[in-house]
């Protein structure tokens, strides 16, 4: 995976990271992790031990607290997110390491320990690649910079070259995205794209993703029409090849694939969703 993050950078981000897994390791001693198999999901997965001193627990969770910061960058330049069942959109589990004292608790010290390892792994991997490429042969910005459904869905991928499977994965990513926020997953993916996006009124079960802004403005006409056109045409011209073929790409094209979708899904947030009367209540912007 290229990048234009210097070594340096990267090796203050590692540092970050380890810096974040040993002030948590010094908290997790003032703490009682409680069975993974008891209540998943529905209690605190630690509580403080009994009879240490509060002020030394308070102390040692704004350590944490502190380290997460730079650790936690690490997470959005790798691309190390989880995602969490009931949970819309991905989680970042070292900014969220606080989760693990609360009620229904969906990370666990476990989880947080692999997040660790899993960044410092990818970082390893960035400034390997870093190091082994000559710089005129990287692409000119940084897949993490992509749009976060984009990017969570590819990362993994990307991280071992396997660039074709990062763009399939991506692109189902966004449709599934908007699919489940539409609540029409049992639609075929380009239908799905032509109906949602279509310049007529929503029909019942049929809402609509629209551009905001007047009818009779001719920006808005455009960026209507164009938004289907380039929904669909992704969706055939991109996503079904990375899906059906078995032809490796290269970095280049897998960045400019990704790049074409995180450039749809930023302009799918800035839609509103338009549903028929006999349907839920409309929602505001997405």
């Amino acid at each position: 995976m290229a990048s234009h993050y210097t070594s340096e950078y990267l090796a203050a981000l590692r540092d970050g990271v380890e810096r974040f897994e040993a002030a948590f390791e010094a908290w997790m001693e003032t703490q009682t992790e409680t069975d993974m198999m008891f209540m998943p999901g529905l209690v605190e997965r630690t509580f403080t031990t009994e009879g240490v001193d509060p002020e030394e627990v308070q102390r040692r969770e704004l350590a944490v607290a502190e380290a997460a910061g730079v650790a936690a960058k690490a997470v959005a330049v790798t691309g190390a997110y989880m995602m969490v069942q009931g949970i819309s959109g991905p989680i970042d589990p070292i900014a969220n390491w606080r989760n693990i004292t609360q009620p229904k608790a969906f990370l666990t010290p476990g989880e947080v320990r692999a997040a660790c390892a899993n960044v410092r792994g990818r970082l390893e991997s960035l400034a390997l690649d870093g190091a082994a490429r000559d710089d005129s042969e990287m692409p000119a910005f940084a897949p993490s910079a992509f749009h976060t459904v984009i990017w969570t869905a590819a990362a993994p991928h990307w991280t071992n070259h396997q660039y074709r499977v990062a763009v399939r994965e991506a692109a189902e990513a966004l449709n599934l995205h908007w699919k489940e926020r539409l609540a029409r997953v049992n639609v075929q993916d380009t239908d799905f794209w032509g109906q949602s996006l279509s310049t007529q009124p929503p029909a019942p079960g049929q809402a609509r993703l629209r551009w905001p802004g007047p009818e009779t403005d001719n920006t808005v006409k455009s960026m209507r029409e164009g938004l289907m056109g380039l929904a669909k045409g992704l969706n055939l011209a991109v996503r079904n090849v990375a899906t059906h073929s078995r032809s490796e790409i290269s970095e280049q094209e897998g960045m400019e694939r990704l790049g074409a979708y995180s450039h749809l899904a930023r302009l799918l947030d800035q839609c509103q969703v338009e549903r028929h009367p006999d349907d839920a209540r409309p929602e505001g912007l997405c």
